[in-house]
């Protein structure tokens, strides 16, 4: 089921607005460090594992440059289709993520790699920052206490994925609200 979500280009509109909800909230509460006027200043990116036929526009990150000349800083705001500097969708590692913990009814690295272009080197890069990483940010830690103990660091994304599933008894809109609460807590 999670795999079919990925070709639904509705998915990827729904996270685009979101996007554009949380941008006009950063924009509106101005440049964090001086407090000064921010300026559109969007960029292109190039997303993978997601379908071919994603429109352009949901391929621009949206970036901020502070208005007042001495400061000029960049600001990004959370953003639930671009994890920080990662080159995959964040859907896409979160189903990777979700396919591949599942195990013994989970997928194989093979066939994960097949379905969305992912190397071996990005998956088993992905679990160990899950595994290792990812608990012990601080961004989790503030994010924790939202979802209490039902679930647990060592089930990570995929328990959290499962959390939200269950909470919204649909596939695509707890996928939705999984990205959602993850990107809250930048």
């Amino acid at each position: 089921m999670l795999p079919e979500l990925l070709q639904k280009s509705n998915l990827f509109s729904l996270l685009y607005r979101i996007d554009e909800d949380l941008a006009g909230q950063c924009r509106e509460s101005g440049c964090p460090y001086c407090g000064g006027r921010l300026h559109r200043g969007d960029y292109e990116r190039k997303p993978r594992g997601g379908p071919d036929s994603v429109a352009e526009v949901y391929l621009v990150r949206h970036s901020f440059c502070c208005g007042r000349s001495d400061c000029r800083k960049r600001t990004l705001p959370p953003s639930c289709r671009f994890w920080g500097r990662r080159v995959y969708w964040g859907c896409v590692i979160l189903v990777v993520m979700a396919l591949r913990q599942d195990r013994p009814t989970g997928f194989s690295v093979n066939k994960i790699m097949t379905m969305f272009g992912v190397d071996r080197k990005t998956v088993c890069r992905w679990v160990g920052y899950f595994r290792e990483q990812f608990p012990a940010t601080n961004r989790w830690r503030m994010l924790r206490g939202r979802v209490g103990v039902e679930v647990p660091d060592s089930s990570l994304p995929t328990g959290l994925l499962e959390y939200f599933v269950a909470q919204c008894r649909s596939y695509e809109v707890g996928l939705i609200s999984c990205l959602h609460f993850l990107a809250s807590g930048y």
